[in-house]
């Protein structure tokens, strides 16, 4: 029989070419993850002790989003024992009036209160309104309302304040779209457009001023904050952290976007010399821990909320390592 010198050589260069692609895509996928395991480690190291609920929520345990963004009705209020917290003073011109969850902030002025957030629909009356009639502030001075982004979560009240009050509300453009083109989402009716807010705008209220910083990822039109409270007289500077975990639809250009994002406001935070760094969900700043902590504090301790220019940034260096993890893992093919 005639050996065909030609085809062997084509068997072999075939079998080759099936080798070197399995080692490359087993190389790739090795390098891929050494690559997780680096970003795990860094957010690891900068979560420390201070971050814990941050590198669980974004490292650990991050949520699976599906590529498509609903519009569906709110569900029943869940009962009141599961969200209802006293409202208190953090700082000097700083008053908690959130839930055990999220996050409400009112920061008193010369001129009135700007609101940071605030809460759901159906407990932002109890809690925001009535905490800051317990906190002997009046409602009606409450001149600004800035939301951080619009998830039901943080725009539930947003209504309510502009019609009863008249509060100007504050939020980035691209969520005043997703608002309006809601057709599920507000039962009870939305919030009218007012302000867009611009990237690096002030919102000012007498001696009291917030730098609004557009961090778009959690959403497109996320604002994180930078701004000024007193604790017993002393300035300190606060980084608000808009938008946190990963409940976007999971693609590579909005990864992309939030981890831009986190490099942006972890470069704002230094400038100012952040040593407050605050967000609107508990589980990421522990305000409720703190605040029960802040409730003991003795004459010349520090404010639990006062931890540093170095663990602001850490902060963000877990937020954005997490996001790079989460970004290699988008390329790894389905096991």
């Amino acid at each position: 029989m005639k050996h065909d010198m030609k085809n062997d050589v084509a068997k072999i260069s075939v079998a080759l070419f099936i080798f070197s692609s399995l080692w490359g895509a087993s190389a790739f996928a090795q390098n891929a993850a050494d690559a997780i395991d680096a970003h795990l480690v860094k957010a690891r190291d900068a979560a420390g002790f201070d971050f814990t609920g941050t590198l669980a929520r974004l490292c650990v345990a991050p949520a699976a989003v599906p590529n498509t963004v609903r519009d569906v009705a709110p569900g029943p209020a869940p009962a009141r024992d599961t969200w209802f917290i006293e409202p208190a003073k953090v700082f000097d011109n700083l008053y908690f009036v959130g839930s055990k969850i999220h996050n409400s902030w009112a920061l008193t002025s010369s001129e009135g209160i700007i609101l940071i957030d605030t809460l759901f629909t159906y407990n932002s009356e109890e809690e925001i309104v009535g905490g800051l009639k317990k906190l002997g502030l009046d409602p009606a001075r409450v001149k600004y309302v800035i939301i951080s982004h619009a998830h039901s979560d943080h725009v539930g009240g947003a209504k309510l304040m502009q019609d009863r009050y008249g509060s100007r509300i504050v939020m980035g453009g691209p969520d005043w779209d997703s608002i309006e083109r809601s057709v599920n989402g507000y039962p009870g009716g939305k919030p009218k457009r007012d302000i867009v807010a611009d990237d690096g705008q002030k919102i000012t209220l007498g001696d009291t001023a917030v730098t609004l910083i557009a961090t778009p990822g959690h959403t497109p039109g996320t604002l994180s904050m930078i701004f000024t409270v007193k604790d017993n007289g002393k300035p300190l500077t606060v980084a608000y952290s808009g938008g946190t975990a990963f409940n976007f639809p999971s693609t590579a250009a909005n990864f992309d976007s939030y981890i831009k994002s986190q490099s942006k406001m972890a470069a704002a935070a230094a400038s100012a010399n952040a040593t407050v760094l605050l967000s609107n969900h508990s589980e990421f700043d522990a305000a409720t821990t703190k605040i029960r902590i802040l409730a003991t504090r003795k004459p010349g301790e520090p404010n639990p909320f006062e931890i540093g220019k170095e663990a602001v940034a850490r902060y963000f260096t877990v937020t954005g390592e997490c996001a790079q993890a989460a970004r290699i893992k988008l390329t790894q093919p389905a096991k």
